[in-house]
């Protein structure tokens, strides 16, 4: 049974028992969802919360969190992240009676509340194994990875079956990039990572031969007035999610009925987007309610993209596969070519997401702008234009702000995040912009050795404006750990030699 349709787990979600509405999203029952669900039904129902409480603690069990403070005498922020790889690695499992989806291989999780791989993250994470010399952790990650694909037709956004519905930032083909040095002889290997980066093609063009010529959409793609094809994020399920039931069912009792199923797949796509929640796919950026973000054509999708696009076609090459490697190479420049012309604003100087509702692109300006200079897309000039408003804007005393839009959201400003870090840092310096991206890298740095001096862990995400307070925003509190700050902050060590 789909265990989030059935009463059971939406009386639990909706009473309020667990302050966090992913904790039931994650339990794992003693027998399975569908006796838990007949036993409550013999019940008397609606129970009090002590009765519901004392019948999901009968019921069900839950994992346990690793502590990731009590690691013991660790000095340094390098060696907290060594010692923490083994702490965040989970075993391959083949079997379960709970929401995760079963991996062959072992895999890394984020930390605290986020007890499962999340695909955009690991990518990050990689970067901090890369540096560690774990190599065989990455290579197993992305077996997952391709093994999802193959069951499910993506790399779900976790291996959660609630997550199956919507992806992520695709980075599989960075991930393939990566191991490449090492597996480049290994041609099996290779073959099976071409198939499964064009089956994520795949899974991000569903449709699009359903399209008009000019001013259509369907799912994931979108043609323009022009007739160019970019994407957008998007979930099949205009529903609440599983995770944050509770949360959604209350935000979308304040909208009149009609708006809610608009609102809840708004709020997935975002959720796809991995940016949850920013005012990039709002409409009034006070109002999480006004979310629109299957309205945005978003730039850093679309970068991503056209590196896939090009690193598919760079290992057709190496395969001699030239006639479909040509295909991508096409896709790719004409991708170039559509966010040079849509996604490029010269009025803000910077590269934007795309407002379908009003056909020009968005003015909020975040860093998913720098993600065309990590792709190699900007020109020079263009990457000097973005180095100027980023020194002049974006940065603070801890780094890079992710959004100039000062919300209650946490993918904006006060706060700065690890991944966002690396794609500016990294493009930056593949524009010759040395002491800029130096600069960002050792006031991050600096920000993560001062915080770690008290904490004693690492976390999700900084406030880059006053580092010394905790950051805010988004619907459950900082988590520590954490798999892509250890990744990239292990990167930067290792490029300015600051460990």
């Amino acid at each position: 049974m789909k265990f989030e349709y059935c009463t059971l787990f939406k009386d639990v979600q909706l009473s309020g028992i667990f302050a966090d509405s992913k904790v039931f999203a994650d339990a794992i029952p003693k027998t399975s969802w569908e006796s838990a669900q007949q036993a409550y039904e013999q019940h008397d129902l609606p129970m009090d919360n002590e009765a519901l409480k004392c019948f999901v603690d009968t019921h069900f069990t839950f994992a346990a969190q690793p502590e990731l403070q009590a690691l013991g005498e660790v000095g340094s922020v390098a060696d907290y992240i060594e010692t923490l790889w083994s702490k965040l690695q989970r075993k391959a499992f083949h079997s379960t009676n709970n929401s995760l989806l079963t991996l062959d291989n072992d895999y890394v999780v984020p930390g605290g509340r986020f007890n499962e791989i999340y695909y955009w993250d690991s990518y990050f994470t990689a970067l901090g194994l890369e540096d560690s010399g774990n190599i065989s952790l990455i290579e197993a990650m992305v077996e997952n990875f391709v093994s999802l694909i193959e069951r499910y037709g993506c790399v779900p956004n976790g291996n959660r079956i609630y997550y199956t519905s919507r992806s992520q930032p695709p980075v599989l083909a960075l991930m393939v990039r990566l191991l490449l040095p090492y597996k480049k002889s290994d041609i099996k290997w290779l073959k099976r990572m071409v198939e499964a980066m064009q089956q994520e093609h795949d899974f991000w063009h569903q449709g699009e031969g359903q399209l008009e010529h000019s001013n259509s959409v369907h799912r994931r793609v979108v043609r323009l007035f022009n007739g160019m094809q970019l994407n957008r994020y998007w979930d099949d399920k205009p529903e609440p999610r599983p995770e944050s039931y509770a949360e959604d069912i209350c935000d979308a009792n304040k909208l009149p009925p009609s708006q809610r199923e608009s609102f809840f797949r708004n709020i997935r796509a975002a959720c796809e987007s991995g940016w949850d929640f920013s005012a990039r796919w709002l409409d009034d950026p006070a109002s999480l309610l006004s979310i629109n973000t299957t309205n945005r054509v978003p730039v850093d999708l679309n970068a991503l993209l056209y590196l896939l696009e090009d690193i598919l076609a760079q290992c057709l090459t190496m395969l001699s596969e030239n006639t479909r490697s040509a295909a991508f190479k096409k896709r790719a420049r004409l991708r170039k070519n559509a966010i040079e012309q849509l996604l490029w604003s010269d009025e803000l100087n910077w590269f934007c997401d795309y407002d379908l509702t009003h056909n020009k692109p968005s003015k909020v300006l975040s860093l998913a702008g720098c993600v065309p200079l990590y792709a190699g897309i900007a020109s020079s000039q263009q990457a000097q234009l973005i180095g100027e408003k980023l020194s002049h804007e974006f940065l603070h005393q801890g780094g890079l702000v992710s959004c100039l839009s000062k919300t209650s959201q946490q993918w904006d400003s006060p706060n700065g995040w690890a991944p966002l870090h690396w794609f500016a840092i990294k493009g930056l310096r593949d524009y010759g912009q040395f002491e800029l991206a130096q600069d960002i890298a050792m006031r991050w740095l600096n920000m993560v050795k001062q915080d770690f001096a008290t904490r004693h862990c690492l976390l999700e995400k900084y406030n880059v404006c006053e580092p010394k307070k905790t950051a805010g925003g988004g619907e459950y509190q900082v988590q520590q750990g954490f798999g892509w700050t250890n990744g990239v902050t292990s990167r930067l060590q290792t490029l300015y030699d600051e460990a």
